[in-house]
């Protein structure tokens, strides 16, 4: 192939390279092609060209970021999920109001798969980008760091780039003591009583076990390493517990804590192998909101983590000229059993 060598390609190589004009190149290297109607054939080949040479490793290693491409990215872990979806609903409505394009994209909670759709991000010039729930939020603020991308952690915290994330501690206090309450109208409550299912070794669920254990010693005068039971955010897991539990002990405990949405999926789908009366007087506490668990027939306190206030001072982090790496918390709401909330949703136009 023409005398490009080991030296990493330019947008002048691509356009000899391709037979292209240097500005199809920058099209299509910035993702504007479609408007200015070039060939997908033309882009494909050039995108081909461009990873065989290393321009996109080569635009991190430089930090080549001359002009503002108007396009801010949100790295999620998951899609399926009420919480994580109403984030991106606000993220998408916020950058819209500030004249920029949203980009919402997941890497399924692998540390790999978040680095790699980070570098794809930047290869499409980004401004600024939203990191959630990260499972290596250090090692994407490397990559970005690397490419000088202004970034911020959402949801879970890091150490190297500042952080906005739900107060976990506090929520999961006021969630456990509106259970408490809740099971004590019943009658007396004793420390196995109460159980905690879901979470995974990260920051929001040790905060979360924290609040839930300082509530039960506080309540209940003990806490039994054998009430928590972490089974990670898979409804499967969560599933499996639940049965374990069932079968050890012929019943559910009283009342119990789950860590997610996710894992309340998990018990939904223990609850519908079984018979009514496996459920008739169980207490839940849903560390997450969604208005359909509102009404199911036992009662559910959930934790509303305020997503848009996080992207709001996301945002407001990004456009100061100091951005020091310290965590933000912001506060979330407990919404009683019966209850449904106006969310993001509400603010979509009814089209006919």
């Amino acid at each position: 192939m023409t005398g490009i060598g080991k030296k990493k390609a330019t947008i002048y190589d691509l356009s000899i390279l391709s037979g292209a004009s240097p500005s199809t190149v920058s099209a299509v290297l910035n993702g504007s092609w479609r408007k200015r109607r070039i060939k997908e054939a033309t882009a494909q080949l050039i995108q081909k060209l461009a990873n065989e040479h290393g321009y996109t490793a080569n635009l991190q290693a430089r930090g080549l970021r001359s002009s503002r491409s108007g396009l801010v990215g949100l790295l999620l872990p998951v899609h399926d999920n009420r919480y994580f979806s109403s984030m991106a609903q606000s993220f998408e409505a916020q950058v819209r109001s500030r004249g920029q394009c949203p980009l919402v994209v997941s890497a399924c909670r692998d540390p790999e798969e978040e680095r790699q759709v980070v570098e794809t991000l930047i290869s499409y010039s980004i401004d600024e980008l939203f990191i959630a729930g990260a499972t290596d939020p250090d090692g994407v603020h490397k990559v970005c760091e690397k490419a000088g991308l202004k970034h911020v952690n959402i949801d879970l915290p890091g150490t190297l780039a500042p952080s906005i994330i739900s107060d976990n501690y506090e929520g999961a206090r006021m969630l456990t003591q509106a259970i408490v309450e809740r099971a004590l109208e019943d009658g007396p409550l004793s420390p196995d009583d109460l159980y905690l299912f879901g979470g995974r070794n990260d920051h929001a669920s040790h905060e979360r076990i924290r609040g839930f254990r300082d509530v039960k010693r506080a309540s209940l005068g003990a806490d039994p390493d054998v009430c928590i039971q972490p089974t990670g955010y898979s409804p499967a897991m969560t599933a499996r517990a639940f049965e374990a539990f069932y079968e050890g002990h012929g019943k559910l405990p009283r009342a119990f804590f789950v860590n997610s949405s996710i894992n309340l999926e998990g018990l939904m789908r223990f609850l519908a192998l079984h018979p009514h009366e496996t459920f008739a007087d169980i207490i839940v506490g849903c560390y997450d909101y969604d208005p359909f668990g509102s009404f199911l027939p036992f009662p559910v306190f959930m934790i509303r983590q305020d997503s848009e206030a996080m992207i709001t001072k996301g945002f407001a982090i990004l456009d100061a000229d100091r951005r020091p790496p310290i965590t933000h918390l912001v506060r979330p709401t407990i919404v009683p059993p019966r209850t449904a909330l106006i969310g993001p949703l509400d603010a979509l136009k009814d089209i006919e």
